[in-house]
């Protein structure tokens, strides 16, 4: 085993007992939350040593990062994730390899989405990513659509050609009230999750949590957690 692929298995080992802590405390299975490994900045080596692992999901959120590591990385079993903000311009390109964005916060990407898909001819699994910072229709900080825009973009979702409404995602917000309150921020989320589902029963995605907040993710019910550093380790700088 390679230095770099025994670094990655211990990690992974260490997240792996960190998730499964967490649902034990929480009540749920352990199957019940997939493991995302955001893959950003590392190259398409790690992300070949993480299959070798057992990882099967894996996410970007810059697509010229992640173009070329989809490409390299295309011969293996892999389901990959667009979790940044994304541009109109970049539409194309992203669903020629992601099989789930994550961050879908407003109706011109919904249109730009779905004529991609549809030129594609591949179906593109949606999530709605939600500001909890956000009020009044404007968008988050870090992306995302108010809360009382959830059910305007699901519908818009729901009847757009080649695209697939899973849920939602949220990330933990650096303003507002829930500011620090991550578990409070989740347990949000997860009420808005529920009114989603009494519409779009099939919308049961809720991708929260990631490296420093993954315990309060699933003690919320999220079912995927979006992990990097605790999984890839913090890069050195450039420059």
């Amino acid at each position: 085993m390679t230095d770099r692929k025994a670094e990655l298995a211990a990690n992974l080992a260490q997240v792996e007992e960190r998730i499964a802590s967490s649902c034990a405390a929480a009540g749920r299975g352990r199957e019940e939350v997939t493991l995302i490994v955001v893959t950003k900045t590392y190259p398409a080596s790690d992300v070949r040593i993480l299959h070798e692992l057992g990882v099967r999901h894996v996410a970007e959120n810059r697509d010229q990062d992640a173009s070329p590591k989809a490409a390299a990385c295309a011969d293996l079993s892999l389901t990959w994730h667009f979790v940044g903000q994304l541009q109109t311009n970049k539409v194309r390109s992203v669903t020629s390899y992601a099989d789930v964005v994550q961050s879908v916060d407003r109706a011109k990407l919904v249109t730009a989405l779905s004529a991609a898909a549809v030129r594609e001819e591949r179906g593109l699994g949606c999530l709605i990513q939600v500001a909890l910072d956000a009020e009044g229709g404007e968008r988050g900080e870090r992306g995302g659509v108010a809360p009382e825009g959830v059910e305007e973009l699901a519908a818009a979702i729901g009847a757009a050609p080649g695209l697939r409404l899973d849920g939602l995602m949220t990330v933990a917000p650096l303003a507002g009230e829930y500011t620090g309150r991550q578990r409070a921020a989740f347990d949000r989320l997860m009420e808005i999750s529920s009114r989603l589902r009494a519409g779009h029963p099939a919308a049961n995605m809720v991708s929260a949590g990631m490296s420093g907040d993954l315990e309060d993710a699933v003690a919320a019910g999220a079912t995927h957690v979006r992990v990097g550093t605790a999984v890839l380790g913090v890069r050195p700088r450039l420059g």
